[in-house]
C-alpha cells in the first residue's frame, strides 16, 4: 500500500477553531472543509511543514502562533485513490485574533466550535483527527 505523510494543523482562538473549505484549483478533496493541511516533503520534520503550511494557506506567520499540542500520526485510507493511505501527523496551536489571508489552496474559512464541526462536510476523519488534539 503506497501512503503520503501530510501534516494538519489547527489553529485556536479562544474557543473556536479555524477550518478552511478547498477550493477547485487543488488535486484531492475538493470543497470539503478541512484543517491546514500540506504534504511533508522528502525527511522534513512534520512540525515545520505544519507551520509552513499555516504560513502559504492562511498567511500566519511563525511569531503569530504558539504551539500547543501534536498527537500521535494516525491512518487513514484514502478514499479517493486504491491501495492508498494518508499517514497524518495532528498539531494545535494557538493564535489571538489572526489576520487570515488564504492563498489558492483554499475557498473560504470560518471559525466554529468542536460541536459545530459536525455540520460541516469535512475530509475524512477530520473529527478524529481534531479530538486526538483536544
Amino acid at each position: 500500500m503506497r501512503s503520503t505523510k501530510i501534516v494538519t494543523s489547527f489553529i485556536q482562538d479562544d474557543q473556536k477553531l479555524l477550518i478552511l473549505r478547498r477550493s477547485d484549483k487543488v488535486k484531492t478533496m475538493k470543497g470539503l472543509w478541512a484543517g491546514i493541511s500540506g504534504i511533508i516533503e522528502k525527511n522534513e520534520i512534520p512540525l515545520t511543514r505544519a507551520k509552513i503550511e499555516i504560513h502559504e494557506e492562511v498567511g500566519i506567520s511563525e511569531d503569530k502562533i504558539k504551539f500547543v499540542k501534536a498527537a500521535e500520526k494516525l491512518r487513514v485510507n484514502s478514499p479517493q485513490y486504491e491501495n492508498h493511505e494518508w499517514e497524518i501527523f495532528p498539531f494545535l496551536f494557538e493564535a489571538k485574533n489572526p489576520d487570515i489571508k488564504l492563498n489558492w489552496e483554499n475557498s473560504e474559512y470560518t471559525w466554529i466550535t468542536i460541536d459545530e464541526l459536525k455540520n460541516y462536510n469535512t475530509v475524512p476523519n477530520l473529527e478524529k483527527v481534531l479530538q486526538n488534539l483536544l
